[in-house]
């Protein structure tokens, strides 16, 4: 059976296997080196009511929400996009 790419989709390497998380859109277990990882920044403030708050001088915290989403959540999302073969061969640095 042909393998469409070298790393099978992972970044594991040669580590045996790994931990599973679960997707947060649909439920999936996936692997964490191929899971989709987001981190965003995330406040408990309606934004007009900040802006008002900070003009008074208070300090509004913003939490960093992380979400694990699988491969197929992740290109319906369009956080990530479908490359073509010549594109998927390009090294491209881990984000």
């Amino acid at each position: 059976m042909p393998k469409k790419r070298k790393s099978r989709g992972r970044r594991k390497g040669g580590k045996g296997k790994e931990d599973l998380v679960q997707c947060d859109m649909c439920g999936a277990l996936v692997p964490r080196s191929k899971a989709i990882k987001i981190t965003r920044p995330v406040s408990v403030v309606d934004p007009q009511l900040a802006r008002e708050l900070r003009s008074k001088g208070a300090i509004i915290p913003v939490y960093r929400v992380t979400k694990y989403l699988c491969v197929k959540c992740a290109i319906h999302r369009g956080i990530v996009k479908i490359r073509s073969e010549e594109e998927r061969k390009k090294k491209t640095p881990l984000r």
